[in-house]
């Protein structure tokens, strides 16, 4: 890695974290750190479960919990248990903490504009642009790829969605009954792997790989959240799938597509994979690929 990129990465986190007032005891001028305000906004008006915040913020078990205790001693949150479960916990903001929240939202959106308003029209346009290509290359960097049990509530809730977003687009609607199979077992070790795509704490995507007869594997279940589109996970999936085929032993791998998920053609296009012949008799299929690996 460049060791000027990394110089710059720190020259631009000490303009941020300054101009922002990160290093301020009292952000925003409401007699608490940064670290407390930023909680109040991610528990939101509907609350969060614990371990979904810790998770977003990736922050350590212990610090969030002190975070927590000290708003609470304000008045401001509350945790409660609604499963019965002890170890699932929900923070949610009380009545004073829902108007603590609004008055940091009026507060942020005053410091949001005292970076704009020095600048001339063009170089607003500049700054919101750069900071938009920013955030979006910082989201890409923090996706995280697991390997995942395909019935476990997360695998499950990303097969709904993309059984759910076929049965939109596609022509005919879709049911998986009648499409090639990529049962549970097919999806779990040594037949098979199911990746997750994680990001700020929730699954935005997945993909499975079939191993099939050891030569030949099959890519199944590509899909990727709508809010998650556009920061190349689909190639990141694709790449850890085809690390996992290599690592089990095959030679090539195969898949099929619609010919209305146009953005999936390109994909496999620019991934190096071929356009075949039909190798099966997938109803929903238009479009046959291979890649040797």
């Amino acid at each position: 890695m460049d060791e000027s990129q990394v110089a710059q990465v720190r020259r631009f986190n000490r303009a941020v974290t300054q101009h922002v007032g990160a290093l301020e005891g009292s952000y925003l001028r409401r007699g608490r750190p940064l670290g407390q305000a930023r909680l109040l906004h991610e528990i939101g008006p509907d609350g969060i479960e614990v371990r979904a915040l810790r998770e977003r913020l990736r922050l350590d078990s212990g610090y969030v919990s002190r975070l927590l205790r000290a708003l609470e001693a304000q008045g401001l949150v509350r945790t409660e248990n609604r499963t019965g479960d002890g170890r699932v916990r929900r923070a949610v903001l009380t009545e004073k903490g829902r108007a603590e929240r609004a008055t940091y939202d009026a507060l942020s959106d005053e410091l949001a504009a005292s970076f704009l308003t020095p600048l001339d029209p063009a170089r607003r346009e500049r700054l919101v642009a750069a900071m938009a290509e920013v955030e979006r290359l910082l989201k890409a960097g923090a996706v995280e790829l697991r390997l995942e049990a395909p019935q476990t509530p997360t695998a499950r809730f990303c097969l709904d969605r993309y059984f759910g977003e076929l049965a939109r687009r596609f022509e005919t609607g879709f049911d998986p009954g009648r499409s090639n199979s990529a049962t549970d077992a097919e999806m779990t070790p040594p037949a098979g792997y199911f990746v997750v795509a994680w990001l700020d704490g929730e699954p935005v995507g997945c993909g499975a790989l079939k191993v099939g007869d050891g030569i030949t594997g099959e890519v199944k279940r590509m899909w990727i959240a709508p809010s998650a589109r556009g920061l190349g996970i689909a190639s990141r999936v694709l790449e850890w799938l085809e690390t996992q085929a290599r690592e089990t032993g095959l030679r090539r791998l195969r898949l099929e597509t619609n010919r209305t998920l146009t953005e999936a053609q390109a994909l496999y296009h620019r991934k190096g994979y071929q356009e075949v012949a039909p190798f099966n008799a997938e109803p929903y299929a238009h479009h046959w690929f291979e890649k040797r690996l």
